[in-house]
């Protein structure tokens, strides 16, 4: 088990503004606001979650086919959502999706959910990532592995998920210690069930911990019977004014 530590001295990246992510908004026609509340000006979006159907669907679905573009657009990125089943689905299919979230929706890249995390999984996600960045060149490649993985994994793609979970988890969280010798553009925290009064001390966590881009709702998984991502969080005003002007504590 790699180190763990709450606090770190961090390398200096690229310079990249703590922004937010998006892992995903329900379907358009049934999530209108949260998709159009994203290409407001002035939201600090570093990419935006696209899944249709678990995946691209069957077919180029219209509705989505405008939501992705309005925000290519508006200068933000559109991720495909595929789902690697920690490294139990099967290659092709999941090339398949990747295809044509690329040649229906153009998506600028992609986020690799319920990645592997573990040293067995590294040569996998590689073959994986390697492929996804002949699809889409240029392509932003997001590991979601929602815990910290093995280091191997950050030579891999562009940034690693490396919590998502609930705030009661968030809260007593630590960062490994491996972690300290990137830049926070790096790394990505997913938060739901945050209380109101603890927005500000979930978002100074991620700072300390050092992950730039950020995701935080007050919305619940229901003891895992809902999907906590699917709505906007109830306070997503002040989660876009205290991101965008870097103030959390």
């Amino acid at each position: 088990m790699p180190h763990l530590t709450s606090r770190r001295q961090r390398t200096t990246g690229t310079g990249l503004r703590p922004g937010v992510g998006v892992p995903g908004y329900a379907h358009p026609l049934l999530a209108p606001t949260e998709w159009g509340a994203l290409t407001r000006p002035g939201t600090p979006l570093h990419w935006v979650v696209l899944n249709v159907a678990d995946g691209p669907g069957a077919r180029p679905d219209p509705q989505c086919l405008e939501a992705a573009g309005r925000l290519r657009n508006a200068g933000v990125r559109v991720l495909g959502h595929l789902d690697s089943r920690y490294g139990t689905r099967n290659f092709g299919e999941l090339i398949s999706d990747a295809h044509r979230f690329a040649d229906w929706y153009q998506t600028d890249g992609f986020l690799l959910d319920r990645c592997p995390a573990d040293h067995a999984g590294l040569s996998g996600v590689r073959r994986t990532v390697a492929t996804l960045r002949v699809i889409r060149d240029g392509a932003h490649i997001v590991l979601g592995h929602g815990i910290h993985p093995h280091p191997g994994y950050a030579d891999l793609a562009d940034q690693l998920v490396t919590f998502s979970g609930p705030w009661n988890d968030y809260r007593w969280s630590q960062v490994a210690e491996w972690t300290a010798g990137h830049p926070p553009e790096r790394f990505c925290h997913f938060v739901h069930s945050v209380p109101r009064a603890r927005l500000a001390e979930a978002l100074g966590i991620a700072r300390r911990q050092g992950a730039a881009t950020i995701y935080v709702t007050d919305r619940t998984d229901c003891g895992g019977y809902a999907d906590p991502w699917e709505t906007m969080p109830g306070y997503w005003d002040e989660v876009v004014s205290r991101v965008g002007t870097g103030v959390s504590e």
